[in-house]
């Protein structure tokens, strides 16, 4: 199956691209899209982003799938599905 990937803040500028597209197995898992980027991208993104074998994403930072956070969906083991539009991206604060 067919997932679309976009990159969002300093993400984006750390991999200077902002999107990707995967071909998964299907029944994939959000922490198996998460996966294949850490051996994609390497140690930046496991030292900032996600490391395998974690259950969530390093502070700082978000995924959406198809516009829905994770946290409201089942977190890394959300099962994606044909077409979907996964963005990780920086939260952001001010004050």
């Amino acid at each position: 199956m067919k997932i679309k990937v976009e990159y969002l803040g300093f993400i984006k500028n750390m991999l200077s691209k902002r999107f990707d597209n995967f071909q998964l197995g299907e029944g994939a898992s959000l922490q198996e899209l998460l996966g294949k980027l850490s051996g994609l991208y390497g140690t930046p993104f496991q030292k900032e982003v996600f490391e395998p074998g974690q259950k969530d994403l390093k502070y700082g930072f978000v995924v959406t799938v198809n516009g829905v956070l994770m946290g409201q969906l089942e977190g890394v083991e959300t099962k994606l599905k044909e077409g979907d539009h996964v963005i990780l991206m920086s939260l952001m604060s001010g004050g």
